[in-house]
């Protein structure tokens, strides 16, 4: 068992606690932030769960890079942007829309814009499946339209 949660702390992305509160975000979408490793300053442009903290999408004139909430200094500064809201946000339910009725719930983890659309980290694989080379793979940048909400 010891070696299933050791390959499982190797993958990128990692399920909040189960049965716990998902915690809540350090930075705003579109907040302007300075990295200080590069001394540079960015905006957050998304964010996502992994192994056990927010990783957050920083973009930058041409690049998007990520970083934690330790190597970032929020400034309370929001950015002008003309991309809509996004449909979902972290904590919500949601179904696949590929997937048989029969699928369970998923809960979005993480959004991401790109090219002014918006993408929802969700879960494909259940964490409680016996670890293989595929559980790192077992979450999925999806679209909106690939999504139904699941009303509670």
């Amino acid at each position: 068992m010891t070696e299933q949660i050791k390959e499982l702390e190797r993958c990128w992305y990692l399920s909040p606690p189960w049965g716990q509160e998902i915690p809540p975000v350090e930075v705003n979408l579109w907040e302007r932030v300075y990295l200080k490793a590069s001394r540079t300053f960015g905006y957050c442009s998304g964010f996502g769960w992994s192994k056990g903290e927010w990783v957050y999408f920083i973009k930058l004139e041409n690049d998007v890079i990520l970083a934690t909430k330790d190597e970032i200094l929020t400034t309370g500064r929001m950015e002008t942007n003309t991309v809509r809201n996004p449909a979902y946000i972290v904590g919500d339910r949601v179904m696949l829309v590929s997937n048989p009725p029969t699928t369970k719930q998923r809960l979005v983890l993480g959004v991401q814009v790109a090219d002014r659309s918006w993408y929802y980290l969700v879960e494909w694989l259940s964490p409680m499946l016996v670890p293989t080379s595929l559980v790192c793979n077992r979450f999925s940048l999806v679209k909106e339209e690939d999504l139904v909400r699941v009303n509670v």
